[in-house]
């Protein structure tokens, strides 16, 4: 049989989402984002199924299942779990061959890492400890602001002052906000303070590491296009968006699947 026909899955556990993809041979086939909830086996088996009902596919036609994220032991579906780490860099790099710098941001934390020339993982630091420039922070924010997450990168474009978000905090940042609400700046001009607060602590990680451009940004916040603007601008260099940025862990792990396949 021809390898190149071999049908892998990579399922991504996450804290906010769930994403699976099926490839066969090096094409991606068929994918699915599922918000995760109480329960991460529900989840992944949701998203699995979805993408292979998209492909036309049964259990038994996919050679492999590699798992990652949060919940990637939590799955029966996979014969292996890989850290998500090594995931985001192996689907960076499938869909940039040049990137040396991953910046993921998922729900509940953000990471840098740095490649080596070849794509292997040389060094990562990670936020984990608290919500702060994640898509949970963002999403306490779009509250405190009475808005709608998907409107922030737009009504950040539109901010005709900078305002200084002084607090990392996820809960001192919210008092931050309230209080600029209720002295009257307008909102717009107070998302893009919180979107420049991000790519800070962004920054701060890509100094620490010695990492360098092309950079690639990966995990749900790289929809926010308010938050890849200020990333960018503090960097100094443009950012490699994919098309599905959630799905970039899923791909590393089904691209690992297929090397892994005996």
């Amino acid at each position: 049989m021809n390898t190149t026909q071999h049908i892998t899955a990579g399922i991504d556990i996450g804290s906010l989402s769930t994403d699976a993809v099926i490839l066969r041979g090096e094409q991606i086939i068929a994918y699915n984002v599922v918000p995760t909830l109480s329960s991460s086996e529900s989840a992944a088996s949701l998203a699995y199924d979805s993408a292979l009902e998209s492909a036309g596919l049964a259990h038994a036609d996919v050679s492999n299942v590699v798992a990652t994220g949060y919940g990637r032991t939590s799955t029966s579906l996979a014969g292996k779990a890989v850290t998500e780490i090594t995931c985001h860099a192996v689907g960076a790099r499938r869909l940039f061959p040049q990137a040396m710098t991953v910046i993921d941001i998922g729900g509940q934390d953000s990471k840098v890492i740095r490649l080596s020339d070849d794509g292997r993982v040389e060094d990562f630091a990670m936020n984990d400890k608290c919500a702060a420039g994640t898509g949970r922070f963002l999403e306490v924010m779009a509250r405190a602001l009475d808005t709608d997450l998907k409107s922030l990168g737009h009504l950040a474009t539109l901010a005709t002052q900078d305002i200084r978000i002084s607090s990392t905090c996820t809960v001192f940042a919210e008092s931050e906000v309230v209080a600029l609400v209720a002295k009257g700046v307008p909102k717009e001009n107070i998302i893009r303070g919180l979107h420049r607060s991000i790519a800070e602590r962004i920054y701060g990680m890509v100094v620490r590491l010695r990492a360098g451009a092309p950079f690639v940004m990966t995990g749900g916040v790289a929809k926010n296009s308010g938050v890849v603007t200020a990333i960018e601008e503090r960097l100094g260099t443009k950012v490699l968006l994919p098309e599905e940025p959630q799905i970039v862990g899923a791909l590393g792990a089904a691209i690992i699947a297929a090397k892994h396949e005996h």
